[in-house]
């Protein structure tokens, strides 16, 4: 017979659920069969890279004639990352108490640790990210103003078929070297932003606008000035006005792992005259390049050569990052509200914090969010445990496991492994990063989420040129109901759900540079569109999405359930991925409940038609 001992995700075994802020009261309770004449229980706890200690429990009480109850009360500690299991004694010697999975403690079974994150009393995240919607534009497709742009290198392919099939054409080494502008601009943003307000939207992540010679600009080549494709620096607090007045932020890509070497620091092809770090190791940037060989060999990001890596040790760099009058001061005065850190993974713990003080020294309320694949909260990156999430860092992360789990539920209906996916964030997570998680189905690094869930197979480059990337029309209608059923989840989970520009709108695309395509503009699925404006007046209306607990109520047969709760009201979401239609049986005190999304109320039951959700609220 399995046993189970201990659950850290049952509150009767460890209370509160989750991270804890340091010196909270944390409560374990182990219970084990009587028939095992347990003598003594203790648990065995060691932070991050220090050794263990163990600390006794007692007895508790017994539970009827069957179950012993051990509990222990004890302080959260200072913040940090814990690991803990159980040992008990008898009469036959000790006995270990293991996490064999989702939370679960197996007698003598093969497994591992418990995680406890600890993090800061301070570690407070920004209200107005919290119950709000974020929206991800790649500037050069999303609107073009149509307005004359100034000092445009003339090396540029400048494209004006607005809507077609973006370049994508590799050398004979596979790399590419010539990229196609469709000139999205500030201004054409600015135009939009009613439309954006339309949605819900309070919050714009913008992929860089520094200036650079790809039309992603991930290869920085001036921190100091715009992209001129995309405008001024006048346009920039323009738009940042404009959108303040309704409502929405403005947050920028902060790309600070590496540059472009056809770049002012690092002028590879001599575009920026005779400087530069690969020209002279008296440059005063040459100590920002991690050379291992001058000039030819030098550490660059995955090991691209067009972006060589910068040393953030260096205090030069450093200093001119989060310095006085540095980049991030200087655009953050133009009236940018926060930034996303490019490749988080690269930079070091030291150099965040810096970026940390830096941004809230200009606004405390300021937002900063971090690029992270995987669980942010035990990463280790090169060797190193990361800090991100324990206050002093990132305010919150990509919330790239949710993404996994909500696409992986609508693609395959295994409701069972989508919540445990959920806990195991929920489990490792601070609240206040919890609340402000970017939670996307789809970036400009992944495969547009109407193919990944209505395709049949892998989305390779060159298989998604020009028409060949559309869906049948069959497929496409599948995919807008599957789009549909995502977006209820990412609109509905803990976290801000962020739309990556032109979901919404039914736009299609394979890898990059493909799910990077134009903004369809006059060509939008209504159905889709509709849903989504649906989905933000939900949010807007119902304050248990921005900071709500998460219950979870049912995950079986294709369907999963669970509550949003906050004093104030709470939500009871049912995703039913079935190609049928189901009648759902609501909890105890939800038959009164509004329904404000799905098809219809049948006495305790409501009826969810199939690959399809519902929404009710009391």
């Amino acid at each position: 017979m399995f046993y189970i001992p201990f659950n850290s995700r049952k509150d009767y075994h460890r209370y509160p659920f989750g991270a804890v802020v340091s010196g909270t009261e944390v409560v374990f309770r182990v219970v084990l069969p009587r028939e095992l004449c347990c003598r003594g229980v203790r648990l065995i706890i060691r932070r991050d890279g220090e050794d263990q200690k163990s600390i006794p429990f007692f007895w508790e009480r017994m539970e009827g004639m069957g179950e012993e109850w051990w509990k222990l009360i004890c302080l959260a500690p200072s913040p940090g990352l814990y690991w803990y299991r159980f040992e008990y004694d008898t009469d036959w010697g000790s006995v270990k108490i293991n996490n064999v999975g989702n939370g679960v403690g197996k007698i003598s079974g093969d497994g591992g640790e418990w995680q406890l994150t600890v993090y800061s009393p301070d570690f407070k995240t920004p209200d107005f990210i919290k119950g709000g919607i974020m929206y991800q534009i790649f500037p050069d497709r999303f609107y073009y103003s149509g307005e004359k742009k100034n000092d445009v290198p003339d090396d540029r392919l400048i494209r004006s078929d607005w809507g077609e099939s973006p370049m994508w054409q590799p050398d004979r080494d596979g790399k590419i070297t010539k990229y196609d502008f469709f000139c999205g601009d500030l201004k054409g943003i600015e135009k939009k932003l009613d439309y954006l307000a339309s949605l819900g939207v309070s919050c714009i992540y913008l992929n860089p606008i520094f200036e650079a010679h790809s039309n992603h600009r991930y290869d920085t080549a001036d921190y100091m000035k715009l992209d001129p494709l995309l405008g001024s620096e006048s346009d920039l607090k323009s738009l940042c006005e404009s959108a303040d007045k309704r409502g929405i932020k403005i947050i920028l890509d902060g790309v600070f792992n590496h540059t472009g070497a056809d770049s002012l620091y690092f002028n590879k092809f001599g575009r920026y005259g005779d400087g530069g770090a690969y020209n002279s190791k008296e440059s005063p940037y040459y100590g920002w390049f991690k050379f291992t060989s001058w000039p030819d060999k030098y550490a660059s990001w995955w090991g691209v050569d067009i972006l060589p890596e910068t040393n953030d040790g260096d205090i030069s760099f450093r200093n001119f990052i989060t310095g006085e009058n540095g980049v991030i001061e200087k655009w953050m005065k133009c009236g940018i509200s926060g930034w996303r850190l490019d490749v988080a993974d690269e930079l070091s713990d030291e150099f965040i914090s810096d970026i940390r003080r830096t941004v809230k020294a200009q606004n405390k309320d300021a937002f900063l969010l971090g690029e992270v694949w995987e669980d942010a909260s035990n990463k280790i990156s090169y060797g190193h445990r990361k800090k991100y999430l324990l206050g002093n860092e990132l305010d919150s992360v990509m919330n790239y496991p949710f993404a996994e789990a909500i696409l992986s539920f609508v693609k395959s209906g295994n409701a069972e492994v989508f919540t445990d996916k959920i806990l195991n964030v929920l489990e490792n997570y601070p609240k206040p990063a919890v609340d402000a998680l970017m939670n996307h189905i789809g970036t400009h690094d992944t495969v547009r989420a109407i193919n990944y869930l209505a395709g049949t197979g892998p989305l390779e480059r060159s298989k998604w040129r020009g028409k060949s990337s559309m869906l049948s029309i069959k497929k496409r209608k599948h995919g807008i109901a599957l789009m549909k059923l995502a977006s209820v989840i990412q609109f509905t989970l803990p976290g801000i759900p962020c739309v990556y520009y032109g979901d919404e709108a039914g736009l299609e695309g394979g890898q990059d540079p493909f799910n990077r395509a134009c903004f369809p503009w006059g060509h939008e699925n209504a159905e889709l569109l509709e849903h989504y404006k649906v989905l933000g007046s939900i949010r807007r209306c119902n304050p248990c999405f921005a900071d709500g607990a998460f219950i979870p109520v049912s995950s079986a047969m294709g369907c999963v359930a669970y509550i949003r709760k906050t004093d104030m009201n709470e939500a009871l979401i049912i995703a039913n991925r079935n190609e049928h239609a189901i009648d759902y049986y609501m909890p105890y005190g939800w038959s009164d409940a509004a329904l404000l999304l799905g098809e219809k109320i049948i006495g305790d039951a409501v009826r969810i038609a199939g690959t399809s959700a519902a929404i009710l609220v009391k």
